[in-house]
């Protein structure tokens, strides 16, 4: 049976309807799937990460680390007996980093061999960040953040006093930054020692963002996005409303984007709200902006949003399922996106924009997943 996807124009009087990567109909400068790979019943809320050599990485809730060809054809599975929710990162060598509910990070090569294992205390659901050294910065259930060398050794270990799911993000002087279920938001020196930190009204669950000159943003799910300065003290706070795990994301003009409970919004650098919309339901995803100020958005009912820079709608692609994971921008402006169960790429025949160029376009700042500021950026 011949499966058909529908692509909706916003404020334009086409529908086109397409099956696979070919259109039937005009419009055809609007995006189509270029390709699909299932899944299968394994579900998957962890983000695609992208090697230099297109090469895509995709974990899933069966244990499975996919590498997946720039075709979409499968290359190998490395199989574990625990669920993974974090998502991966490429280290320069192509070493893929990942932590599981088994309370390890993994080391994996880029051939789909175990390099290492780091054993924690708890599960590991935060994606981790790379330094410029190869440093590997994560945190973990056992509420400890933990630095290891590339060689799966421990560099050190720093304790809070509760869960860390969030993922950490390296600013250019190489501050590392995360939040805790303790309510704080941490910034450590490369050796481990605090610098500061911020004290929340709730839990830090989402990942945060960084600027080219060192401000910070993040959410807590005390319902404010947060804008600190290099030194830890306050610029501006927000109050959202929002709970869930989406993280903020950068434009050029240094506007942010993020998903706030069951809408999105965007805010300027000065902390005033552009615009917002909602949505039927919860969004734990993260935006991705691209060159053009073009937004995208992962919308839990079945749909990949493209948002103008203004907050109204050009276009939404159905997808299989509901994408709960944040979408990726390769530099060729093809997007990768994991709706669950269906690992997809997506592109036009006149071609999307590339990444924006900012410090942080996307979840972790850029298709590598190394959360870390661009180096001259």
């Amino acid at each position: 049976m011949t499966r058909f996807t529908a692509l909706y124009l916003t404020g334009m009087a086409a529908v086109v309807f397409f099956t696979g990567t070919r259109f039937v109909g005009r419009a055809q400068s609007f995006p189509t799937n270029l390709w699909t790979l299932n899944l299968k019943d394994y579900n998957a809320d962890s983000s695609p990460a992208v090697a230099p050599d297109g090469t895509i990485y995709q974990a899933n809730f069966a244990g499975q680390l996919l590498a997946v060809t720039p075709q979409g054809r499968k290359k190998w599975v490395f199989q574990i007996n625990s669920e993974i929710k974090s998502s991966p990162a490429i280290a320069d060598d192509g070493t893929v980093y990942f932590g599981a509910r088994d309370r390890k990070l993994y080391a994996v090569t880029p051939r789909g061999t175990l390099k290492w294992t780091f054993p924690t205390g708890a599960w590991v659901d935060s994606s981790p960040a790379i330094g410029v050294d190869g440093t590997v910065y994560f945190g973990s259930w056992d509420g400890y953040f933990y630095a290891l060398l590339p060689d799966g050794s421990k560099k050190w270990v720093f304790a809070t006093s509760n869960i860390v799911v969030s993922s950490p993000a390296i600013a250019n002087d190489e501050t590392i930054y995360f939040g805790s279920h303790d309510n704080r938001f941490y910034a450590l020196r490369q050796d481990g020692t605090l610098k500061w930190s911020f004290a929340t009204g709730a839990p830090i669950i989402s990942s945060p963002a960084i600027t080219a000159d060192g401000m910070i943003y993040f959410t807590s799910t005390d319902g404010n996005l947060y804008a600190l300065r290099p030194d830890g003290t306050e610029s501006w706070r927000l109050h959202t409303g929002g709970t869930t795990e989406s993280s903020p994301v950068l434009d050029e003009n240094g506007n942010i984007y993020l998903s706030v409970n069951n809408g999105n919004a965007s805010v300027d650098r000065g902390g005033k709200k552009r615009w917002d919309w909602g949505s039927p339901v919860l969004i734990h995803a993260s935006p991705a902006v691209a060159a053009n100020g073009l937004v995208y958005f992962s919308a839990p009912w079945r749909k990949l949003v493209a948002v103008r820079p203004d907050g109204t709608e050009l276009w939404h692609l159905d997808t299989t399922a509901n994408p709960v994971a944040s979408p990726m921008i390769l530099e060729n402006g093809t997007v990768v996106l994991c709706d669950e169960q269906v690992l997809r790429a997506i592109n036009s025949t006149n071609g999307l924009p590339p990444p924006a160029k900012s410090s942080w376009p996307m979840f972790r700042a850029n298709a590598r997943h190394t959360g870390r500021v661009p180096f001259g950026s």
